[in-house]
């Protein structure tokens, strides 16, 4: 079975269809028992209130009642004879049930109900030439031969809207196979197989589109629905009926009648419904239609291309965020939104990096007790210690506790787990809940988690940053520190053995009323000294992951192919890059320098709006900028320019007014990308356009970025 077919299964059980109803399956139960009289008819009637007023209707109409009216259901009935009624039971149950999917109601049935009534009637009179003897099971197969196309339309409207009215052939099974990797023969034989009717009626449905040279031997009911669907949607197929025909032993003459009379039945049985068919004949039925194949490779780029703008305005929209409890809730709400997460948690390294622990959101406060130790080698923490998505299934893999405790919590029986990467580090693991069957989807997307998790992640980051220091860190920052003030203690001895000194001294010449000038300089030049040492502690820093050098020409080439391969760029618009052939890498992370480009060069595309204009990314060189050597990259556009009061608030997290395509909202997150980088950035903008100057750390070659000696440089 594909994946893709059970995926269309369980979206069939997701979109909660109607079960048949009890009456349907209590009078199925009876006829294949064959008990069923009058009495028991009556019986099974009654307990339906519906059906009943259906029946009473029927019966005290003109068509039915004689002289006076029927009183009561039991004379009702006796008038309306078991054959009708039972034919009204099956096909009102039916009607209603179907007519109830989704896309139902916003949908012409006409022509699909006279087709399945047509089919209905003539599988019964087929079944009556075959003798045999379940005359209501072929009934109802006839009526439900196409069902499979209601319940494709309830599932999938938005690929299957136009195909629901297409002309019933050979052609459709194949578009519908290739769309939706199930045709509505399957769907609907699938839909039957959950009311486990002992029956060959699944199969019937099932094999309405078979070749008649396969049938020959298959049991009759199989072989008369075959006639059925032939004679009620290609009567005009003199071949397709010659062998439909063929297969029950009915010669083509009485399969004529047969058709003549069943359009008085079906007229009838629509009347007795209250189905309005009017018109139905004039419903257009084109032939089944499937989109173009689309390029895999160009397919691919341009999800690319939709996925990096997603994650890019994903990581604005949380770096706006305030506050933490704010943040993780836009996470959870997000990755919701963005992957069919049925429902989310958040786990986050605790101080030590040894453990998992749960972050509380406004929806699960218990998730705040909930812990899991990294060094176990669960699935879980092995997403985090490998930073990696992982793809949880209850029933493929041993599980420990932690991994079933949540399971329970999220209410599911699968896991996602998106790890939160910043860099180096992993902050922790955002959890996601969802069927077994929608995990080969997820796995599809892994790129696309990986990039939003590091989105979410440095958004974290920043906001742990804000509040003093990163919780991953605080371990190794103390130790850090204990180590730095063990040096201080030791260095600060020093001034103070003098400082004890001179108090003695001093002492010593003001008792005498000596001049003490000269003790009181020393002592305050070492009381500053003291000072300094002390104050060291508040500068250290952590340290660094590592160098990592990063071809700058080859990131802009990455960018700008991903821009012009998916037609994101309009036509009017010009994109130029001009690299320096010497000055060509930095110290830095390529990715970060990509997601850096892709905001910038979206902002510049934006600003350019629907005139067109020129847009340039320019490799300047080397700039020494306070003892430091960096790499000049420019992006710049020819629009309008920006305002002053967008200008000067362009870097801030705030909120946009959308007065003008570079309206400075957002940038926030490329200003904390470039500082991730140890870089800086700035902006200049006039009428002739706006140009975002960014300096980046070059690489030396030697494993740190480039620092010069002080007789070779200025101040930049």
């Amino acid at each position: 079975m594909h994946q893709s077919d059970q995926d269309i299964r369980n979206r069939l059980l997701i979109a909660r269809l109607p079960a048949m109803p009890q009456i349907l399956v209590k009078l199925i139960e009876h006829l294949q028992a064959d008990d069923l009289g009058m009495p028991e008819l009556a019986a099974l009637i009654a307990k339906d209130a519906g059906m009943t007023g259906k029946l009473l209707a029927v019966a005290n109409s003109s068509a039915y009642h004689r002289h006076t009216r029927s009183p009561n259901l039991e004379q009702s009935l006796v008038a309306l004879g078991t054959d009708m009624i039972k034919t009204l039971v099956i096909s009102d149950s039916v009607f209603q049930t179907f007519n109830s999917f989704p896309h139902s109601g916003s949908t012409d049935l006409r022509a699909f109900w006279k087709n399945s009534l047509t089919a209905a009637v003539l599988a019964r009179e087929a079944a009556r030439a075959l003798e045999y003897p379940h005359l209501e099971e072929a009934y109802l197969a006839g009526l439900l031969h196409n069902v499979g196309r209601l319940a494709l339309l309830a599932t999938a409207p938005k690929e299957y809207g136009f195909n629901f009215s297409a002309r019933d052939d050979e052609d459709l099974c194949a578009v519908e196979q290739r769309t939706l990797q199930i045709t509505h023969a399957e769907a609907g034989a699938w839909l039957v197989e959950r009311w486990q009717l002992d029956s060959f009626l699944a199969d019937a449905v099932l094999y309405h589109h078979e070749a008649s040279d396969r049938l020959e031997s298959s049991h009759p009911l199989i072989r008369i629905v075959r006639l059925a669907h032939v004679l009620a949607s290609h009567a005009g197929d003199e071949a397709a009926v010659a062998d439909a025909c063929a297969l029950c032993g009915i010669e083509a003459a009485q399969a004529e009648r047969l058709l003549a009379g069943a359009a008085r039945q079906v007229e009838k049985a629509a009347a007795h419904l209250g189905i309005d068919l009017a018109g139905a004949d004039d419903i257009p039925a084109p032939p089944a239609y499937a989109p173009p194949a689309v390029d895999p490779v160009q397919q691919r780029l341009s999800e690319e291309v939709r996925n990096m703008v997603l994650v890019s305005e994903v990581g604005q929209s949380l770096a706006r965020q305030q506050g933490e409890s704010g943040l993780l809730e836009a996470m959870t709400r997000t990755a919701r939104i963005l992957f069919d997460f049925e429902s989310t948690v958040v786990l986050l390294e605790n101080p030590t990096g040894h453990a998992l622990v749960g972050a509380p959101t406004a929806g699960s406060q218990r998730i705040a007790e909930f812990a899991m130790p990294i060094a176990k080698g669960g699935p879980v923490a092995k997403s985090a210690l490998e930073r990696r998505p992982a793809f949880v299934q209850r029933e493929r893999q041993p599980l420990g506790l932690a991994e079933e405790q949540l399971l329970r919590m999220l209410g599911t029986d699968s896991l996602v787990c998106v790890p939160l990467v910043a860099g180096a580090r992993c902050l922790g693991v955002l959890v996601g809940g969802v069927p077994a069957w929608q995990l080969p989807h997820c796995q599809r997307r892994e790129r696309f988690m990986q990039a939003f998790g590091a989105q979410a992640a440095t958004a974290l980051e920043n906001m742990l940053s804000e509040r003093g220091h990163a919780r991953r860190q605080l371990a190794n920052v103390a130790e850090e520190y204990r180590e730095a003030s063990r040096r201080v203690l030791h260095e600060v001895n020093n001034p103070l053995s003098i400082i004890k000194n001179y108090l003695s001294v001093l002492d010593s010449k003001l008792a005498r009323q000596e001049p003490v000038a000269g003790e009181m300089s020393i002592l305050n030049e070492e009381i500053d000294r003291v000072g300094q040492l002390i104050g060291s502690l508040a500068d250290m820093k952590p340290s660094d992951s590592g160098p990592r050098p990063t071809e700058v020409g080859k990131v802009v080439d990455d960018v700008l192919r991903l821009f012009r391969s998916t037609g994101f760029v309009p036509a009017s618009v010009e994109i130029q890059a001009r690299m320096h052939e010497e000055a060509s890498r930095i110290d830095g992370d390529a990715d970060v320098l990509k997601q850096i480009l892709v905001n910038l060069v979206k902002n510049a595309i934006e600003a350019l709006g629907g005139t067109g204009g020129r847009i340039e990314i320019v490799n300047r060189g080397h700039v020494n900028r306070e003892r430091q050597l960096y790499l000049e990259l420019v992006v710049s556009d020819n629009g309008p320019g920006l305002s002053r009061e967008v200008l000067a608030n362009l870097f801030a997290p705030v909120k946009s007014t959308k007065d003008g395509a570079h309206h400075g909202l957002g940038l926030s997150i490329v200003h904390s990308l470039v500082k991730k980088l140890g870089g800086h950035i700035a902006c200049r903008s006039g009428r002739t356009g706006t140009a975002f100057e960014i300096l980046l750390p070059a690489w030396s070659g030697a494993g740190t970025a480039v620092a010069l000696p002080a007789r070779a440089l200025g101040s930049a």
